[in-house]
């Protein structure tokens, strides 16, 4: 339950339900918060009429003057107000930024996803985050004392207080250039969250993981990396790094974290130089490309190319040597591929599925790739942020309301 806390006298506790009720019961009556909290007709009332002056709760026209009552007193109709403020949830891969500004509810106002150069500074990465959040709050006709919460979505492990460990190459304290610090006067509430942690929650949340309590999401476009839920929680660990692909350099049949499209690649360039496949056909002369797209070579697969068929059969191998460690160490009963990748990844996994069997003693997880494409890590982002709002930044937001009426 939410805590509206220090303020609200003796009673926070209804309150605070009345507020949680509010965010799941779109337009209601103090009789429906009576039926879905147990309280009593006079303290929904009054907890109702609190949030009401703290304008978190807007009351309605009655359904008489709305025209669609016709005998007897209306009763008094109420929902979360709509403009409370709005949150943001930001993308920051390694080549692409998204932004996206939103209700506290629905709606999406903004979404802009750009590009990235992958050289760029930490500085400079940061000032291009900054300047993209800006942009798109202006777009979106709202200043920051609008802003409830942010979420940002980085790839590199993050502990709780937003911040990265050191990488060997400084991967990932470019990745992420001090966010928590730079973003602590934006909002309420700021949260740097790894990006595979938040591609779990989206699969969670509106994904192909709705009501499984054990899963990974498996981000594996560019490298892997998992977010990892056991028993309906999301781990996380001491810096944030479970999960962390670095395993998957010391997996024989793996050799490294980079990600499937990369793979893909290699394979086609595999084949072709020991001659499983030949130079002059449609595959093959997708090797003397600079890179090979990786959704060519699948959706020939799909269509049935032998060669096609080939490599991805090679990379399905790979998967599920992947699958394999993430099953034994975690005992998911689903893993979801996810990103750009997923959308046309299927070929590659029907091969996974055949071989991962004999990869664990424990029965294999099922295989799905995800239907959010590559705006899995935004979606979590978003929904995260929401989260914030909701159980904190509204609360939070209503207790100084009050506090100003006292």
């Amino acid at each position: 339950m939410t805590e509206v806390s220090a303020g609200l006298g003796t009673g926070r506790a209804s309150v605070s339900a009345v507020l949680d009720f509010a965010w799941t019961g779109g337009e209601f009556t103090a009789t429906e918060v009576m039926a879905g909290t147990s309280m009593t007709r006079s303290t929904a009332i009054d907890a109702i009429d609190t949030l009401v002056s703290a304008q978190v709760l807007r009351e309605l026209p009655n359904a008489r003057a709305a025209g669609s009552y016709r005998s007897g007193r209306p009763a008094r109709r109420f929902v979360l107000a709509p403009d409370l403020g709005v949150v943001i949830g930001v993308d920051a891969g390694d080549t692409h930024l998204t932004v996206t500004v939103a209700d506290v509810l629905d709606r999406t106002l903004v979404h802009h996803r750009t590009a990235l150069d992958p050289t760029q500074s930490g500085r400079a990465r940061r000032d291009t985050i900054l300047g993209q959040m800006a942009r798109a709050l202006e777009e979106a006709d709202a200043v920051r004392d609008d802003i409830l919460a942010i979420c940002v979505g980085v790839a590199a492990p993050v502990d709780r207080d937003g911040m990265s460990p050191p990488h060997p190459d400084g991967f990932w304290e470019r990745t992420n250039p001090g966010l928590a610090a730079a973003l602590s006067d934006w909002a309420r509430v700021v949260e740097i969250k790894n990006d595979a942690q938040l591609a779990a929650i989206a699969e969670g949340s509106s994904g192909a993981a709705v009501g499984c309590r054990d899963y990974v999401a498996l981000l594996a476009s560019e490298r892997f990396g998992g977010g990892v839920v056991v028993d309906g929680h999301v781990l996380h660990g001491a810096h944030g790094g479970v999960g962390e692909g670095v395993v998957f350099d010391h997996i024989i049949g793996v050799g490294s974290a980079v990600g499937l499209r990369y793979a893909l690649q290699d394979q086609v360039r595999a084949a072709v130089e020991s001659g499983e496949i030949a130079h002059d056909t449609a595959i093959g002369r997708l090797a003397d490309a600079e890179q090979v797209d990786p959704r060519v070579v699948l959706m020939a697969a799909a269509s049935g190319d032998a060669d096609a068929l080939l490599a991805a059969a090679r990379v399905g191998e790979t998967l599920a040597r992947v699958v394999g460690v993430l099953g034994s160490m975690y005992d998911p009963a689903r893993v979801v591929v996810c990103g750009a990748v997923a959308e046309s990844i299927e070929p590659v996994l029907a091969a996974a599925r055949e071989v991962l069997p004999a990869q664990l003693h424990l029965p294999a997880p099922e295989i799905l790739a995800s239907t959010l494409g590559a705006e899995v890590v935004s979606i979590g982002a978003v929904t995260t942020a929401r989260r914030a709002a909701r159980e904190r930044a509204v609360p939070l937001l209503a207790e100084r309301r009050l506090a100003a009426l006292a």
